[in-house]
């Protein structure tokens, strides 16, 4: 999911005045080198949206239907599946139409609102995975004190913060990114506007830009990745001193759908943005983030109906399979 990470910095010169261009638009280059294709990722593309709004919409509901479970858990599980769906609806949307229609190009205005709201969503899930970690942090660790400390108010306020704290930033970010010169070409190589492959085709001097990428992975990525992190290391030691096996699994099992959850979204931020330089191209970079911004969506639903108990009950409650 984010592409802003851990960009290479370079220094460009900038070109003679004849060679800039002001873009009124871009051309989403996507998947044209391989034309053949076409239909046949139209079709994957639009069941794999399909599965994402499905499988997450299905746990927005019975999260806030079922009376089991009105806890904080499940209130930061429902707001999670809802930011996923705004989150995959930012990209994929527009690349089903350019794959649909061929018609690959997209204004100037969309481009920067595209990037804006990915930008924030992004850091938002990052965020929001942090706060349910402290709340299992807080339901193992101190939990007398747990309905004090996560209290509904304190649910909201937490669910709000991490919403809307990357909106300044990222407003600064994508003004800065789209007030630059750009060259003779306005074809970007990506199958949405990532600053990335935006940023290859500024002119001028693009440091302040590529600096303000670093600050935001220390404050969106890597600040919420330590605070999980530590959460983590504070639960395991104190399930490791639980007298019984049967308690260490049961606080196990709580924790254990969010942590794969964390474990898949920051692995293969990892994988996709800390290889080798050498190993970069435009082809595997789309291919990579393919399975960043899209499939990883789609299987946490799955990860957490098929390790969740209390879910799986509620969804056939839903359905009315449940046993009498």
């Amino acid at each position: 999911m984010i592409r802003f990470c851990f960009p290479q910095m370079k220094h460009q010169g900038k070109p003679p005045e004849g060679n800039l261009t002001a873009w009124k638009e871009f051309v989403l280059l996507g998947f044209a080198e391989v034309p053949q294709l076409q239909w046949f990722l139209f079709g994957l593309f639009f069941v794999i949206y399909m599965i994402i709004l499905l499988g997450n919409g299905t746990i927005l509901v019975i999260t806030k239907v079922e009376p089991a479970l009105q806890t904080p858990m499940y209130f930061f599980l429902g707001n999670f599946s809802f930011l996923e769906i705004c989150y995959v609806s930012v990209t994929l949307p527009r690349m089903l139409v350019n794959l649909g229609t061929q018609k690959r190009t997209i204004s100037l205005v969309a481009c920067a609102t595209q990037m804006f709201c990915f930008l924030v969503l992004a850091a938002t899930e990052c965020f929001l995975l942090s706060v349910m970690a402290y709340d299992r942090y807080v339901a193992i660790c101190n939990p007398l004190q747990y309905p004090l400390v996560m209290n509904h108010k304190v649910c909201i306020q937490l669910v709000a913060a991490s919403w809307i704290s990357g909106i300044p930033f990222q407003v600064g970010q994508t003004f800065q990114v789209f007030s630059l010169p750009y060259c003779a070409s306005n074809v970007i190589n990506h199958f949405f506007c990532d600053i990335s492959p935006i940023l290859k085709l500024a002119c001028g001097e693009t440091f302040t830009n590529e600096l303000m990428v670093y600050v935001a992975a220390l404050l969106f990525v890597s600040a919420p990745f330590l605070l999980i992190l530590i959460s983590y290391i504070k639960i395991i030691s104190t399930v490791l001193k639980l007298p019984s096996a049967t308690s260490r699994a049961k606080a196990f099992s709580t924790c254990s759908s969010h942590l794969t959850v964390v474990v898949l979204f920051f692995g293969s931020a990892i994988i996709t943005y800390l290889r080798p330089e050498a190993t970069h191209s435009a082809e595997t970079d789309k291919v990579l983030s393919l399975f960043y911004t899209v499939v990883t969506p789609m299987f946490n639903p799955m990860i957490y109906s098929l390790r969740n108990k209390d879910v799986i009950m509620a969804l056939r409650k839903l359905l009315g399979k449940e046993s009498t």
